[in-house]
């Protein structure tokens, strides 16, 4: 039996999966770099749960949400597949995405995934933005603490998302389909 020789970006994913990180933090491996992530703050998870209940009330789609769930994403340029953890994950509840859902698992069906920068940044949020959109993950909403703004990134394409809006905390940015409605970020003020 022949056997093929293991590749840089084997041995990394493989690496990368076998990681054993400290209880509260996240490994993710993006555009072949291992990023590791500290428990987040109290304020992290404030806005989070802001954001999150305002799609459970006023969505025009009923969604689910998953925090910390783990994406396998398309890999581009020959990487290793992108495995990215969002702060928060959505998805139509009529999909059952999260259901039986291995550890890692696909970014298909997803409406629209989460980050709120953590206190002091350790990374380029970059990076994630471009596996976001290489997958076609429809939506990506990033919530800017050190700028106090929130950026709505849609009409993902090859390696970024074509349209984007940004607006200052106190600001409503529009939600489209199938969220359909403004979110209000008063309240992260």
């Amino acid at each position: 039996m022949v056997h093929e020789p293991f590749t840089h970006e084997d041995v990394l994913l493989e690496g990368f999966l076998a990681l054993n990180v400290p209880e509260g933090f996240r490994a993710e491996l993006i555009e072949g770099e291992i990023i590791v992530t500290p428990p987040p703050d109290g304020d992290h998870e404030d806005y989070i749960s802001l954001l999150v209940s305002q799609v459970i009330r006023k969505s025009r789609v009923d969604m689910q949400f998953s925090g910390n769930k783990g994406l396998k994403l398309e890999k581009g340029d020959g990487r290793p597949e992108d495995h990215a953890i969002p702060d928060g994950t959505f998805a139509p509840t009529s999909l059952r995405l999260f259901r039986g859902a291995d550890s890692w698992m696909p970014g298909d069906g997803v409406a629209m995934v989460l980050e709120v920068t953590p206190f002091k940044r350790r990374h380029d949020p970059e990076l994630e933005l471009r596996a976001y959109a290489r997958s076609g993950i429809p939506l990506y909403l990033l919530i800017d603490r050190d700028d106090a703004s929130v950026t709505l990134f849609s009409e993902p394409g090859k390696e970024d998302y074509r349209q984007h809006t940004t607006v200052p905390f106190g600001k409503s940015v529009p939600l489209p389909h199938p969220f359909g409605f403004d979110l209000e970020t008063a309240e992260f003020l």
